[in-house]
């Protein structure tokens, strides 16, 4: 039956409805497409990263840097072995002589052009730096070393690419390997679509893509890898939009900013940039035709190509680039057969990328500039990263944690750790480990494992005693049981690491080997509110709660947390803020806001000096004796190990005259771990602090101080050579003591008493 002429008006009505309503909607999900892939995009091409740098090695003669530490440190910034003469970022080395030709490069204070210089090493330190024509230079500083890169806004570490970094040949590679017609089409290639097309349904599976860069560009930076006709109806749409918004050569840069091409740890590595300082530890710029060819290949499928697991696939893939790229005559057949028969040429894994310190970085820059400051494109951020002291601690964190492992009967659990090192002087932190995948980014231990710090807690217990006036290192503290009723209707009952008693004790025993019953019977006679404000003065922002435990280090410190606390005692009294930042410069090299020190008096300069001396003891007659004898002989320091209860964590704590350093081992899930301060931490601390030569601790006596000699068991003043156990100390000027029978210390002004402050250790 015919329908009627008002039913058929009715129905062409409906469906031109439908169809409008379908082309607005469609119009609409265009227009919201293009906005984003507008919006979007700018945001990432002109978001250009804020680079971060590591403080410059400077030389100078007598800085203590041997030949091996001098090249390795070259080879760090990429410089290579070649003759100086044809260009900077060359050197070459006649056995402990070198000739150099620095690159052009910015620092803080300036700008330094290509400069070339000859510098000679004897043994363990520089002898002297030369101009070409024989004179001499009294300094100079080799590159900053780029550590990483940040955006302010996303937070990701990459090197970005402007345009002129780009190499002619890298565009024309990935052109021709990727995108044949990519100067050609306007987004999407249907050429290219037909031919994947027919080459898969021949092969009867996926054999090529037909997606141009531009597609591929789009489907990383807004898509998933879902395979739906939607998404890739979506990706062609938005790749249409993005040709028609932006130039060949923006979206080409932006590619090869964010192609993947592998996986460091945890840490995806996005853009040719860091590809090349990850895979061959060069600036893109200086690799060889075999290097980019590779990277090329890699494009394809950077897991199944993978160069570190996959060698013999990733070489051939990289012969099929250069095959590909000599059939394009963009290099010549010669040239494509000696980069095939070259090596894949991979550095070692790790050993460039710093996450615990990058972390660092990030955290001080929130702290310390304005966000819209940090927004600005091209940034310079200039560190106070040490690169051999970071190396030295990533080494001694990683080989102390395999050797205490092997040496542990736990075996389903690994233990992890932390270390950072400061400057003690102006609170420089130049080295953070935050676990032993040093270089994967993950949970940072250095910066958030909050953990008891046991016995580290003892020095601001016994410096709130020196500050009080009533007591000295020669005070007699008593070392008996205690038993408290707490709040609860508990029994707090401690008791000394040994289950021993030792009665009277002086007060420098009793820290040097870390007396819990004496600690905390002066603990309580000075009260707990001192001990808790002298915490805070020390640096302590959340100090913990009064209760007796604290006494012990029943409270969680973070390692840097515990550098913070222990920076004013290695500084005669006076706090530095921890940093991680000097400077940061804008991409015309203006400083946006210069980090100045900041140096807070937080205890009398007096009583940190005792207390110091008493810190030495530790290291010589206590619980931290093992770390001497790592070190250099004759190094003088001053240091605390630290247990928590039931030994779960193990800590140690010191201070050189170079260096302060803290180091933390444990179980993430807190089991205990059976090791002292001692036996777990301290080795790792020696080996990452001897190996950086580092100046013995030697501070200015103040003047209401002086030097005194007593017996280490009880206290009594005596003089060297008369008291087989005679360690010295710092007491406040004409303290009045009981002397040992016999042993009468010389009076003041004799030849004796002048070379008593020669001594600086507890050996009479």
């Amino acid at each position: 039956m015919a329908l009627s002429r008002s039913k058929r008006r009715r129905i062409v009505l409906v469906g031109g409805a439908l169809a409008l309503a379908l082309v607005l909607g469609l119009v609409g999900w265009v227009v919201y497409l293009d906005r984003l892939v507008t919006r979007e995009f700018k945001g990432r091409l002109w978001s250009v990263p804020a680079r971060v740098y590591a403080e410059p090695l400077e030389l100078y003669a007598g800085a203590p840097v041997s030949a091996d530490e001098l090249e390795e440190e070259l080879r760090r910034l990429h410089y290579r072995p070649g003759d100086p003469a044809t260009g900077p970022g060359l050197y070459r080395r006649r056995g402990a002589e070198f000739d150099l030709h620095a690159r052009r490069v910015r620092f803080v204070d300036e700008l330094r052009e290509p400069e070339r210089l000859t510098v000679r090493v004897a043994g363990e330190a520089v002898q002297s730096l030369r101009h070409p024509d024989g004179s001499e230079l009294p300094l100079f500083r080799l590159d900053p070393l780029l550590v990483g890169s940040v955006f302010p806004v996303h937070g990701e570490d990459r090197i970005v690419l402007a345009p002129g970094d780009v190499t002619p040949l890298l565009r024309a590679a990935i052109k021709v390997i990727e995108d044949r017609r990519f100067d050609e089409h306007h987004g999407v290639d249907p050429k290219s679509i037909l031919r994947a097309l027919w080459a898969n349904l021949r092969a009867g599976r996926v054999t090529q893509g037909g997606s141009t860069l531009t597609q591929q560009l789009v489907k990383n930076y807004f898509l998933s890898d879902e395979q739906t006709l939607g998404r890739k109806l979506t990706e062609a749409v938005m790749a249409l939009r993005l040709e028609a918004r932006f130039t060949k050569e923006e979206i080409l840069v932006a590619y090869l900013n964010e192609v993947y091409l592998g996986q460091d740890g945890e840490r995806a590595v996005h853009g040719f940039g860091l590809a090349a300082e990850y895979y061959f530890a060069k600036p893109l710029d200086e690799l060889d035709v075999a290097e980019l060819a590779l990277l090329v290949g890699i494009v394809k499928g950077p897991s199944h190509y993978d160069p570190r697991l996959h060698a013999d696939r990733a070489r051939a893939r990289r012969n099929l680039v250069l095959d590909e790229l000599a059939g394009a005559k963009l290099i010549d057949a010669a040239s494509a057969a000696r980069a095939k028969a070259e090596p894949l040429g991979l550095r070692p894994p790790g050993g460039g990328y710093v996450p615990a310190y990058m972390d660092l970085v990030r955290r001080h820059l929130k702290r310390d500039y304005a966000e819209a400051d940090l927004e600005a494109a091209g940034l310079s951020v200039y560190t106070t990263l040490d690169p051999r002291a970071q190396a030295a601690a990533e080494r001694a964190l990683a080989r102390g944690l395999r050797r205490l492992d092997a040496q542990s009967r736990v075996k389903d659990a690994h233990l992890e750790g932390a270390v950072v090192i400061a400057e003690p002087n102006t609170g420089e932190v130049v080295a953070v480990a935050g676990g032993r995948e040093v270089g994967a980014d993950g949970f940072n231990r250095a910066l958030d494992a909050r953990r008891p710090i046991g016995s580290l807690v003892k020095p601001a217990i016994y410096l709130a005693a020196l500050e009080s006036g009533h007591y000295t290192a020669a005070s007699l503290l008593d070392d008996s049981p205690v038993e408290l009723k707490l709040g609860d209707g508990s029994l707090w009952a401690p008791q000394n690491f040994t289950h021993e008693l030792y009665g009277p004790v002086p007060m420098a025993r009793a820290l040097a080997e870390s007396m819990n019953l004496a600690t905390v019977h002066l603990g309580l006679e000075l009260g707990l509110p001192k001990v808790i404000d002298t915490l805070r003065e020390l640096g302590v922002e959340n100090p913990p709660a009064p209760n007796p435990s604290l006494l012990l280090g029943a409270f969680g410190l973070t390692p840097v947390e515990v550098t913070s606390l222990y920076a004013a005692l290695a500084n005669g009294g006076f706090r530095a803020r921890l940093r991680a930042v000097r400077a940061v410069l804008d991409e015309h090299g203006t400083a946006l806001r210069r980090f100045k020190v900041e140096v807070e008096a937080a205890a009398p300069p007096a009583a940190v000096y005792q207390l110091d001396r008493m810190l030495e003891l530790v290291a010589t007659r206590g619980t931290g004796r093992g770390a001497s004898a790592r070190l250099p002989a004759g190094t003088v320091l001053a240091a605390k190990t630290g247990t928590s209860s039931d030994t779960r964590d193990s800590w140690f704590a010191g201070f050189t005259g170079s260096y302060l350093g803290v180091v933390w081992v444990g179980y993430d899930d807190n089991r205990p771990t059976g090791l002292t301060g001692a036996a777990g931490a301290l080795p790792i601390w020696a080996d990452a602090i001897g190996s950086l030569r580092p100046a013995s601790f030697e501070p200015a006596i103040p003047e209401q101080v002086e030097d005194r000699w007593i017996e280490f068991a009880t206290g009594l003043e005596t003089r060297p050579g008369c008291s087989p156990d005679a360690v010295a100390v710092a007491l406040p000027r004409g303290a009045e003591l009981p002397a040992r029978a016999g042993c009468t210390p010389s009076p003041p002004g004799s030849i004796t008493d002048k070379i008593r402050s020669w001594f600086r250790t507890g050996a009479p």
